[in-house]
């Protein structure tokens, strides 16, 4: 370690050395370099001089001299021609020498500047001379300090790896008596060891042959048990599949023997742009083995919501529909059909009925459906259908089939039948899923959307787009009349929410006045009420033939799974238990023989 140590010091003091050697030869280096910059300018400096000399005496010998020009003024009177030519010459010459007389003046101006620039640059140069020279005595002051440090400190090294050396060596020395006492005494311990280590090496090699055995047998029986466990679970397991299957299938067939509202539950799935807010939290959490309950965390406790279906968040949009296709089937059949998406601004009901291009929803692959029905019974039946589409803005309606969006009002159809019909409403007749594209686009472009604090592409309005769909049996004449409507409600809020003010806020208070006169119908439907209150709002007048006894009905309630619109999830989902319970009644199809028309 001492000699480490030595040779240790002994390379910082090379180093050291190096590094002063460097420093003297870059102050060389520094000084010749000076040296020859000052002798450079010296030279720059004597050629300018002799330079402003040489101009100086060319232009005092310029001013020395005489004027060649003279200027004579006389009065000729010219009688010949020969005069005339002398006198043109002669005025030609004084112009020429006149021209040479300022070129002169010129010349012995830009001399006079140039004498007095290069005076400027000389000074300059002397300047920056003087410059120099500081920087190179302060350049020359800092190395002679740095050299003094550097010796001093090599003094110091020197000096304490020696004191260092001395401590160390003595230290060595002590250590070494020691080892030589203790290596003295280890022969009688290791001798003892070695028969130790023996006897423990034949006891290990016995135990290890023992503990193999055990731990062989324990393996086959612990493999054993947990076959028979795995067996018996998957048994457990898959009838508890089937009978959940069964109830869910006895369930649905109870509830459209009773005529109840079917509910299902879509839970939005957090997208990326909610990412960067805060109340990210997930409140909202589905059972992958019960497609019919969530839970909502609320304040540390867990609430469950029993529906007819819950969708996982991650459900697709042809997922969603194979539960509506029957509904589609049925308008065929000649029964009314409702099906409409309930829940807050934002949760995703216009995407979950309308869809985007890429992906549609549920009204494109309705409408799909419904013409590929029609193409397969095209052979037995003949098909009329036809569509309009209506917005509630403001408890205003407007078609949205018509340019201007004119204005509209429900009355009661004269034909005596009961129901309810807009005067005035554009009904198309269609004849291919392609030409009811175009319709669904302008009925879109034409609805009212605007930006809000929840939902930068706010729907405000409720939008009902009806497809009526007439048939005729070939073979026996008789006709039935199919209805469907697809409805998307504009998004409940809360005002301090959504920032609403001015017309937004007019909006807000129409769209949650008519939603809440829609909970007051199912309320008084749920409670079997002699009077229902549908005329209280526009959507719920337009939604009594829906909402009436014998349609098929189903609503789509949208939630979503973030901690900060845990108070709209909950508002939602206990209408939806509500709507649950509510009874239409077995459905009706409405179909016409040769006797008349007959449910």
């Amino acid at each position: 370690m001492l000699i480490k140590e030595n040779e240790i010091l002994r390379g910082r003091v090379q180093q050291l050395e190096i590094s002063l050697q460097q420093r003297a030869e870059q102050l060389s280096q520094l000084e010749s370099k000076s040296e020859q910059r000052e002798w450079r300018r010296g030279e720059e400096l004597r050629q300018r001089e002799d330079r402003v000399r040489e101009l100086e005496l060319e232009l005092n010998k310029e001013r020395g001299k005489e004027p060649v020009v003279k200027y004579v003024t006389q009065t000729v009177e010219v009688e010949s021609p020969a005069t005339v030519r002398q006198l043109t010459k002669a005025r030609q010459r004084n112009e020429v020498l006149s021209e040479r007389l300022s070129s002169q003046n010129e010349r012995c101006k830009q001399l006079e500047e140039q004498i007095r620039k290069s005076d400027e640059y000389s000074c300059n140069l002397q300047h920056k001379i003087a410059a120099y020279e500081r920087e190179i005595g302060k350049l020359r002051e800092e190395l002679l300090k740095e050299i003094g440090h550097l010796e001093e400190r090599k003094e110091e090294a020197v000096k304490a790896a020696a004191s260092c050396s001395a401590e160390h060596f003595q230290n060595l020395q002590d250590q070494f008596f020691t080892l030589q006492k203790r290596l003295t005494a280890l022969p009688p311990t290791l001798r003892s060891m070695k028969t130790d280590y023996a006897s423990l090496r034949s006891q290990v090699r016995n135990f290890s042959e023992f503990y193999g055995a055990a731990i062989n047998e324990a393996k086959k029986q612990i493999s054993a048990a947990i076959s028979e466990m795995s067996e018996a679970n998957k048994d457990l397991l898959e009838k508890y599949r089937k009978e959940v299957a069964l109830r869910r299938k006895l369930h649905e067939q109870l509830v459209e023997l009773k005529g109840n509202i079917r509910v299902l539950c879509r839970v939005k799935p957090v997208l990326k742009e909610d990412q960067h807010e805060e109340g990210l939290s997930v409140v909202v959490t589905t059972d992958p083995n019960n497609e019919s309950s969530l839970t909502v965390m609320n304040k540390g406790k867990n609430r469950s919501f029993e529906l007819d279906k819950v969708f996982q968040p991650h459900a697709t949009q042809e997922e969603v529909f194979q539960e509506i296709e029957p509904l589609v089937t049925s308008c065929i059949d000649g029964y009314h059909v409702c099906i409409f998406a309930y829940g807050q601004t934002g949760s995703g009901k216009t995407y979950t009925m309308e869809g985007s291009v890429e992906n549609p929803g549920i009204n494109q692959r309705a409408l799909k459906h419904l013409f590929s029905e029609i193409e397969e019974r095209k052979d037995m039946w003949s098909y009329t259908v036809t569509v309009s589409s209506v917005e509630i803005y403001n408890e205003v309606l407007r078609d949205l089939l018509s340019k201007d969006g004119e204005k509209l009002d429900i009355k009661i159809n004269p034909d005596g039948t009961g129901q309810l019909h807009v005067p005035g409403l554009r009904v198309i007749e269609v004849r291919s899923f392609q030409h009811i594209k175009k319709i669904l686009a302008t009925a879109r472009r034409n609805r009212v959307t605007f930006g809000t604090q929840m939902n930068q592409h706010s729907s405000r309005s409720h939008a009902l787009l009806c497809i009526t769909v007439q048939g005729t049996d070939l073979a026996s004449g008789s006709k039935t009349t199919g209805k469907m409507n697809l409805v998307d409600l504009a998004g409940s809020e809360r005002v301090w929410k959504s920032g609403a003010e001015g017309e937004r806020l007019k909006e807000a208070q129409n769209i949650n006045r008519s939603l809440l006169a829609l909970g007051d119908v199912i309320q008084a439907l749920r409670g079997r009420h002699t009077h229902i209150p549908f005329r209280n709002s526009r959507l719920t007048y337009l939604l009594q033939d829906s909402l009436g006894k014998g349609s098929k009905t189903v609503m789509v309630v949208q939630v979503s799974a973030l901690e900060r619109n845990l108070g709209e999830t909950l508002c939602s989902l206990k209408f939806a238990q509500r709507v649950c319970k509510v009874e239409l009644g077995p459905a009706a199809r409405k179909i016409e023989s040769g006797g008349g028309l007959c449910d």
